[in-house]
């Protein structure tokens, strides 16, 4: 949009200014229909022009600078609520509250997301050469954000889950029966001074998820937006499906920073976690896993991305099987479908090499159930076909490291979804 549309805009605000400061742009002649209107939104601090003295006005302007002139409006008092509508994405990446909508709005708001999702394996186990499965379902979620006060709030998630085909019985391989509805996300989330708090059951990821990847039972603190702090406390209750307490408890602490158009970003950690008696066989008869990460993301050109990640752990055997106490995984990204974007995409790749130790429940959808770890890679992609409508597909090839009871075992899959938020 034009400057001059969004000057008319901004006119329209109502913003005032103390006193009338000389024009400070120089290709804003005294004798132009908006001098005035330039002069008192300059001094009210609203616009600001360029670098050079200069405002510009018949150039063409993104979203996001308009939402600038919103946000400076809205600190100056001016009624916005129209543009502040119109405008609440940016807004809110801008980290802008837009207060007069939070009062007006209910006190609850739901979201969701459907997920449906097809996926074929072929299987080396056991000496069959051509074990092959098929499985497809639906998946329905819908979160509910409560506000409790203008410093927390409350989230909960319902989830239900439809098998339309499993080669194998969803009782045994997935969480719940076919569908089964589940509250499984339940938290508050707020501050206290400048430290972030999320206390109940939340869905999140340990090391990029390289280490565990679903539900736990926890409280977690943070401090820090460029350059942070976290720590959590409590349970790993996904893993806990498999049989009761699998994990009693767990604690993990991470460093590591978050700067926006950096070459360079990192994070190390450690995560430790108290299995029950029934889990200590799988690890030699020590419930006690310990897991140090180190991991970078590099922006090593436009739209391209590097990311690296070291694990190292405290166990080198499980179900009797020796295994690495290392593992490593490189990742690269192009681009990536943004949901509000139509017509976006993006391609990403990785390489892993984790021994058993290393992780808990992994993030990816290929096959990671090797006794002494594994290795492979994967290759996919993710499209925006409309808005909130996200198709992607990847392809997984992982293999047992050697130690296994079957060092020939692997398993190839192709895992794809389509994603509706709203």
């Amino acid at each position: 949009m034009k400057k001059s549309l969004v000057l008319a805009m901004a006119m329209a605000l109502g913003v005032t200014a103390s006193a009338y400061a000389a024009n400070p742009f120089s290709d804003v002649p005294a004798g132009h229909w908006a001098y005035d209107s330039i002069s008192k939104l300059a001094a009210a601090g609203v616009i600001e022009g360029y670098g050079d003295d200069t405002f510009r006005g018949d150039r063409l302007m993104t979203r996001y600078e308009m939402a600038q002139i919103v946000a400076r409006a809205m600190a100056k008092g001016a009624n916005v609520d129209k543009l502040a509508a119109e405008f609440a994405d940016e807004l809110d990446k801008l980290n802008v509250r837009v207060a007069a909508l939070e009062k007006k709005s209910d006190n609850v708001k739901i979201t969701g997301a459907i997920r449906y999702h097809y996926k074929y394996s072929k299987r080396n186990r056991d000496g069959l050469d051509s074990n092959k499965s098929h499985e497809n379902a639906l998946r329905t979620r819908l979160y509910f954000n409560g506000k409790v006060n203008d410093n927390w709030k409350y989230v909960g998630r319902i989830q239900n889950e439809q098998w339309f085909h499993d080669d194998e019985t969803p009782e045994v391989n997935h969480v719940g029966e076919d569908g089964d509805t589940r509250f499984n996300i339940a938290k508050l989330e707020g501050r206290l001074g400048g430290v972030k708090v999320i206390a109940g059951r939340d869905d999140d990821i340990f090391a990029d998820g390289y280490i565990f990847d679903g539900e736990y039972d926890a409280v977690k603190l943070s401090y820090g937006e460029k350059w942070y702090v976290t720590g959590a406390y409590g349970k790993l209750t996904d893993i806990n499906e498999d049989g009761p307490i699998y994990s009693k408890k767990f604690w993990n602490a991470e460093i590591g920073s978050n700067i926006d158009g950096s070459f360079v970003n990192g994070k190390v950690g450690y995560l430790k976690t108290t299995l029950g008696d029934n889990a200590k066989a799988d690890y030699d008869n020590n419930g006690n896993v310990g897991i140090l990460y180190v991991g970078a993301n590099f922006n090593v050109a436009k739209d391209l991305t590097l990311d690296a990640m070291y694990l190292h752990s405290n166990r080198d055997k499980f179900k009797g099987a020796e295994s690495k106490k290392g593992g490593y995984v490189f990742g690269l990204g192009y681009k990536g479908a943004e949901a509000s974007e139509p017509g976006s995409w993006g391609l990403a790749a990785k390489y892993y090499h984790q021994g058993r130790g290393t992780y808990l429940a992994h993030t990816i959808d290929g096959d990671t159930d090797f006794n002494s770890g594994f290795k492979g890679w994967s290759f996919g992609g993710d499209v925006t076909l409309a808005k909130n409508m996200v198709l992607s597909a990847t392809y997984y090839d992982t293999k047992a490291l050697k130690g296994d009871q079957d060092d020939n075992a692997k398993t190839k899959v192709l895992w794809t979804e389509f994603n509706v938020y709203f």
